[in-house]
């Protein structure tokens, strides 16, 4: 069976191109499908190169979240993603934390974005804003322009201590502990101060330092059971991460954007081309 669904991808996209084959690399052309492709779930490649059917929305409101920037119509994911999202924010809720707000997901069939993510495509990423004040229900218009403080130092050499709590870390740990995570990103410094106050934890492996990600958390499933053409980025190093590679961060190779790697640009596996023209 799946020898013959990736031989009809490979039809369509031939009896489509050029046109199909140029528009599957493109972001606008994604960004401009604002439904998905009905179906059960089925991911194809990685979060970073890949697309999705069968997504389905996360609500704008739930017990413990509101979406925001719904305008950018990205709160899609794998059915793994929003039931994620809803057990996180219950957890978080009976531990006494506030409704959190959810941020971006990907789009109705997953692909390239635009602007402001180069993961995100598969269905498997969520951004979930670090803001633990309390939170009144809001309206949409005031959902797309939220203002959420840095928790770091302007120079990136530590966690502002005017901003950052215990309860950030609380609520990292958490998140890095439900199950199917296969890592949380957030700013070096966070990680640094996690490793501070929590070395050895093996939830930590799971915590990434990376770029920005100094008031949110980005969460990344593993390809969940039954997606055989789910790729699979691979794990995080043994060990909790609390090691000399952090201090990499501070060097000027690290503030410099990362280099194009040379070759030609990867493509989009062919058969998002049947994600992205389906009806």
């Amino acid at each position: 069976m799946r020898w013959v669904l990736v031989m009809c991808a490979f039809g369509l996209l031939a009896g489509l191109a050029p046109a199909a084959a140029q528009r599957v690399e493109q972001p606008a052309a994604w960004a401009a499908v604002k439904a998905p492709l009905a179906g059960p779930p089925r991911i194809i490649g990685g979060t970073g190169l890949g697309c999705i059917a069968g997504a389905v929305p996360l609500a704008a409101d739930g017990p413990g979240w509101q979406a925001v920037r719904v305008s950018r119509n990205r709160h899609w994911g794998h059915p793994a993603l929003t039931r994620f999202v809803e057990r996180l924010t219950a957890e978080a809720g009976a531990q006494g934390f506030p409704a959190l707000w959810i941020g971006d997901m990907g789009q109705p069939r997953g692909g390239p974005l635009p602007y402001g993510h180069a993961s995100h495509q598969s269905g498997l990423d969520v951004d979930i804003w670090l803001e633990l004040s309390p939170k009144p229900p809001l309206p949409p218009a005031a959902r797309e322009d939220i203002q959420v403080p840095s928790l770091v130092l302007p120079d990136e050499s530590g966690i502002d201590p005017r901003v950052w709590r215990p309860r950030h870390a609380a609520l990292i740990r958490l998140a890095a502990g439900q199950p199917g995570v296969d890592r949380v990103l957030v700013n070096h410094a966070i990680k640094r101060e996690l490793c501070r106050t929590e070395a050895g934890a093996p939830w930590l492996q799971r915590v990434r330092p990376w770029r920005g990600h100094d008031s949110h958390m980005h969460v990344r499933l593993r390809c969940p059971a039954g997606q055989p053409d789910c790729r699979e980025q691979a794990p995080p190093p043994p060990g909790d991460g609390c090691d000399a590679s952090l201090a990499w961060w501070l060097t000027p190779e690290a503030r410099r954007p990362a280099p194009r790697p040379p070759g030609p640009a990867p493509q989009m596996p062919a058969a998002c081309a049947t994600v992205l023209e389906g009806r």
